[in-house]
């Protein structure tokens, strides 16, 4: 069916005078790692990245590596916080748990991945890039040039400019000769640039790019009405807001229903509207994880990319955890536009509040050891 499909492209595109569309032959992908299928490496791996990078802080934590880069002291998680870290843990576990349910079901409503389609995918991005061309000449008309007059002028020294503004036109860009005798049109190369930059990178990131969107815009207004709305508050958000000193595990850590509507079902959304591909979900599941894990890791690392990349880090979200921080800085995972435009963003100092917190936790660890 692949072949008769493109046969008829083929045949269409050359009446037209474009360049005909390859014919392909669908297969299944085979799997990024030999030993475990992509359905399973899906469930598995923003688990494990969770995990792995959640288990380097907590050694720097534990080891008190970097103390000048904490942004809370041993003491203030100790006398802070109001859950322990067993309940973190098994909260996130359980989480975690309804997370791959979800990707159970989501892995079972995408069709299966197939390859052998990429050349044919590429050569419609250079037909779109060549029907562009051919508009080019009314819409310089449409200025008052004449695209023909300069067309001829450049053809010259630039004869690319010149068939571009001719409207795509490439008579010597052919590709042999069809039954009758006539040229067959080919694409010219910088068509066929164009279109792979097109279909290889640029699609792809503007599919990253509203997945970001979604899921930030998603979470900014359900979490923004955790805190508004009393109830909601009460019953779920407020498990979350135990952690007031949180710390790079206790990211997921929230009430079950909670953390299923906002990350779970926010991620399979931006997921399903972006229209990815089952990898790209992978690795967006994965990067989500991997930057909640370091928006609560409870440090501001100078080395660490993520919290350079945007504003939306975890000296950012730490202050939304605070008593005087907590109706601010609702944004989350990846930007902070949300706030910014809704004035949600904390604005003051913060240095004498968290000297304070540090000071007090530490005199009650001190008379803790007295006690003993």
């Amino acid at each position: 069916m692949a072949n008769l499909t493109s046969a008829i492209n083929m045949s269409a595109a050359h009446d037209h005078g474009l360049p005909p569309l390859p014919s392909y032959t669908l297969s299944p992908v085979p799997p990024l790692l030999p030993f475990i299928s992509d359905f399973y490496l899906s469930l598995l791996l923003p688990v494990l990245a969770y995990w792995i990078f959640s288990m380097m802080f907590h050694v720097i934590d534990i080891y008190d590596f970097w103390p000048q880069y904490r942004l809370h002291t041993p003491a203030e998680i100790l006398k802070r916080n109001h859950v322990s870290r067993y309940e973190v843990a098994r909260d996130v576990i359980i989480q975690q748990v309804l997370q791959v349910g979800m990707g159970v079901v989501l892995g079972m409503t995408e069709p299966e991945d197939m390859r052998g389609k990429e050349d044919y995918d590429v050569a419609r991005w250079a037909t779109r890039v060549r029907l562009a061309q051919r508009a080019l000449p009314q819409l310089l008309g449409l200025l008052g040039l004449n695209a023909a007059a300069i067309s001829q002028n450049v053809s010259g020294s630039h004869p690319i400019i010149a068939a571009v503004l001719a409207g795509g036109k490439y008579p010597s860009v052919t590709m042999g000769f069809d039954i009758s005798g006539a040229p067959i049109p080919a694409f010219a190369s910088w068509e066929l640039f164009v279109a792979k930059a097109i279909y290889w990178y640029i699609v792809p990131a503007l599919q990253f790019t509203l997945a970001v969107l979604i899921l930030d815009t998603w979470q900014y207004f359900l979490h923004r009405a955790m805190h508004m709305n009393k109830w909601l508050y009460t019953t779920f958000h407020s498990r979350h807001h135990r952690l007031y000193v949180p710390y790079a595990y206790g990211a997921l850590y929230n009430h079950p229903f909670e953390g299923f509507l906002l990350d779970t079902i926010g991620a399979s959304l931006a997921y399903k509207a972006s229209m990815m591909t089952a990898r790209q979900g992978v690795a967006f599941f994965a990067g989500s994880s991997i930057k909640t894990v370091d928006d609560h890791c409870g440090y501001a690392f100078p080395w660490d990319p993520l919290q350079h990349i945007t504003g939306n880090n975890a000296a950012y979200h730490d202050i939304h955890h605070q008593s005087w921080g907590i109706k601010t800085n609702f944004s989350q995972p990846f930007f902070t536009f949300w706030d910014k435009f809704l004035g949600t963003m904390w604005k003051g100092d913060t240095t004498t509040r968290y000297e304070r917190a540090k000071k007090t936790a530490q005199f009650k660890a001190d008379a803790d050891k007295v006690e003993l």
